[in-house]
């Protein structure tokens, strides 16, 4: 075996394994994030500036109710690396086959004293009805330019029939959200320390 084949071979056993670890980082999911000594106010905020971050629209933002409601957002496919809303192996790879879409939803309340926040996380997967599948991929529109480039075009009953079927929530991309607002407000509580201590000096 040469050694062009043997270092393909590693490579190849580096992905997977690299694949293996970042699946194993979420083989533990959180439903609810409950910081201690934290602020309403401060925890929308920093909820909204994570959000923005992974690339989300906020559609609703009501401080009173403690509700942020984010736009669906399509899902992020392998190539996009610099994006972070498709989490795990399995989730880019459906994005890459898949038009996958997702909207968060976060919730934060006070239960028996204590600030917890809450994060649904709702996938939808575009779906075209098997017929109509068939009749606009026999007929591909071809570029006069380029005639090796096929389009995927749809007519105006097609579109009408496309629907969003719901996948369930992403347990994955909820367990990044609140682990992202847990980090960002415990580095905001050090240096709020780190201030007050430099003041009283």
């Amino acid at each position: 075996m040469n050694k062009s084949v043997l270092n393909k071979l590693f490579a190849c056993s580096l992905l997977f394994w690299l694949a293996g670890c970042a699946e194993n980082k979420y083989a533990k999911t959180i439903e609810q994030l409950c910081p201690p000594a934290a602020n309403k106010t401060a925890a929308m905020t920093t909820a909204e500036q994570v959000l923005a971050e992974m690339h989300f629209g906020i559609e609703k933002f009501d401080v009173d109710a403690g509700y942020i409601r984010t736009a669906p957002l399509s899902g992020a496919q392998s190539l996009e690396f610099w994006r972070s809303d498709s989490v795990g192996s399995f989730n880019r790879s459906e994005a890459d086959l898949h038009s996958i879409r997702r909207a968060i939803e976060i919730n934060i309340d006070e239960q028996a004293g204590q600030l917890c926040i809450n994060c649904r996380a709702i996938t939808q997967r575009l779906s075209l009805p098997q017929s109509q599948s068939a009749t606009a991929q026999s007929r591909p529109v071809m570029s006069p330019d380029q005639r090796s480039v096929q389009k995927f075009k749809l007519g105006r009953e097609q579109k009408s029939n496309l629907t969003w079927t719901d996948l369930g929530r992403d347990n994955q991309l909820e367990t990044e959200i609140l682990k992202r607002i847990e980090s960002r407000l415990t580095a905001d509580k050090k240096q709020l320390a780190a201030t007050k201590k430099e003041l009283n000096k």
